[in-house]
């Protein structure tokens, strides 16, 4: 079924919600830069992009920002984030709607990415006041031994369209608590959510009183203003979510002037339903985990690894949730599945359909829709592909609502198919069996960052380390101690004896 159309007076509603959430007028009517929304292809706003002299001014004011803010108190730091998340509480329902019209995202998502951002400021304002090494124990008398952990320097974010505003605040709530200072390049398809969180954020800075010019800056631009983030000897960290290829560019760089990277990067995700499976459960977090975001999560299911045994009932009632998904309007509370980002996508999405085709697979959906009332935006049915084996365009991560189906017999068999693609972000298992659940967690499971049962593989809380392994790059946000790597550690040995024996027994006798 598709859902009803809106009222597309798009470029008006983004207007009125940027200037309530306080971004001034010219920043977003008469730039050269031109913003479409993908609910209809519209434009609906005008922004200008940053230059070289401007970026490289941001991030100097970052550098200066930071010799202040890293002598802040760690809990005062955390009182700022906190009243951040006060500002975003109290603007939730704008910036979703934001998220909405220029993302696509359905409105409860859009709503569960800003909560996103809430909740991980909640986190990172606890743990202003647990940022703790540890007392080593030494082997020489009257010496005490101990790690202290120190603020890094200029942290550097580049956000891709997906999540535009939500993988910003897994970083700067835990980069701003830990000392460091914001330089943030959003992805060109959706620069008006990071202008709207920037405004927000100054909105808290004012209310902290005195927090350092430069704490934060969004950077409009496209890959030029990343590649200065990357190559500027001032940025101490990228954290960088896209593709692989754009992984691949950023981490040599990087490396060679030993900065730190985070790299959020692509996933082929994989579920196994075992025999034993729930189906009335299985379905329902299939559905939504490859159908969400119109298949345009990191973490989206794109490879469903199904028993022999349960085959047929699953994918019988597979077929009529994907036959009756509501595919529409975001903004239409009916709708479940948005519109693609762009036409690009949609021929990305087209061209594997066409080799699955001719691979072997049999496809249910899959079309495009929508197509009289929205002429210029890019909605499709999402497609069930039942395929002979996991052929190349398996293996390959399409960013789109695919989702290929293959058979398996022994759970070796089906271990072995979920590692055999390139990336390693999330799995899942569904299993009545306590010994399957344990085998797929083993050391021999699943080679994935995100190991789960019974729950797929998208839809993360901000408590868990969020990252992958193998092309996704190895990185993680949130969760856990993923603070330590936004800080420098340090090793202290602190001499209170009156003299001076050197370790492992070494003699070094000098008369002086």
């Amino acid at each position: 079924m598709e859902a009803r159309a809106l009222d597309p007076g798009l470029a008006g509603e983004a207007a009125t919600l940027l200037r309530k959430l306080g971004v001034q007028s010219q920043t977003f009517e008469r730039g050269p830069v031109t913003i479409r929304s993908p609910i209809n292809g519209e434009i609906i706003a005008r922004v200008d992009g940053v230059d070289s002299a401007a970026a490289h001014g941001a991030i100097a004011r970052a550098a200066k920002a930071f010799r202040i803010w890293r002598n802040v108190p760690a809990p005062r730091r955390g009182e700022f984030v906190r009243l951040l998340s006060e500002e975003l509480r109290a603007a939730k329902t704008e910036l979703a709607r934001l998220v909405t019209i220029e993302a696509g995202k359905i409105t409860t998502e859009g709503l569960g990415e800003v909560q996103e951002m809430i909740d991980i400021c909640d986190f990172a304002v606890g743990l202003s006041r647990q940022l703790h090494g540890l007392t080593i124990a030494t082997e020489r008398r009257g010496h005490r031994m101990m790690e202290t952990w120190r603020p890094l320097g200029v942290v550097g974010v580049i956000t891709s369209f997906n999540f535009p505003v939500a993988v910003w605040a897994w970083n700067a709530a835990l980069a701003l608590v830990c000392g460091n200072t914001l330089v943030w390049k959003p992805s060109e398809k959706t620069p008006l959510v990071a202008l709207a969180t920037q405004a927000l954020f100054e909105r808290a800075a004012a209310r902290f009183g005195d927090a350092p010019e430069g704490l934060s800056t969004v950077l409009v631009g496209g890959r030029d203003v990343g590649e200065m983030l990357v190559e500027d000897a001032r940025v101490q960290l990228v954290s960088a979510t896209g593709s692989t290829a754009m992984g691949r560019a950023i981490a040599p760089r990087l490396a060679s002037r030993f900065a730190r990277s985070i790299l959020e990067l692509g996933g082929n995700n994989a579920a196994v339903v075992c025999a034993s499976a729930p189906l009335d459960l299985t379905v329902r977090a299939i559905a939504f985990a490859a159908m969400g975001t119109a298949g345009q999560r990191c973490t989206t299911l794109r490879r469903l690894i199904v028993h022999e045994d349960v085959y047929d009932d699953l994918l019988g009632r597979l077929r009529r949730a994907y036959a009756t998904v509501p595919v529409g309007d975001p903004r239409d509370g009916a709708a479940l599945v948005g519109p693609l980002i762009d036409q690009n996508a949609y021929a990305a999405m087209r061209a594997a359909l066409d080799e699955a085709r001719a691979a072997g697979g049999a496809i249910l959906g899959g079309e495009r829709v929508l197509t009289e009332t929205f002429p210029d935006a890019f909605y499709v049915r999402p497609a069930l592909v039942e395929m002979p084996g996991q052929t190349d365009v398996v293996r390959r991560e399409t960013f789109a609502p695919i989702l290929y189906v293959m058979k398996f017999r022994s759970l070796d068999e089906a271990i072995a198919l979920n590692n055999d693609v390139a990336h390693g972000l999330a799995s899942s298992i569904f299993t009545a069996r306590l010994d399957e659940a344990e085998r797929f967690m083993a050391a021999d499971g699943s080679d994935c960052g995100i190991v789960n049962v019974n729950i797929g593989p998208s839809g993360a809380e901000i408590g868990g380390a969020f990252g992958g392994e193998k092309d996704t790059g190895g990185g993680r946000e949130a969760g856990s101690d993923c603070w330590k790597f936004y800080m420098r550690r340090a090793t202290n040995t602190i001499n209170y004896s009156g003299e001076l024996p050197l370790a492992q027994g070494v003699k070094f006798d000098l008369s002086v």
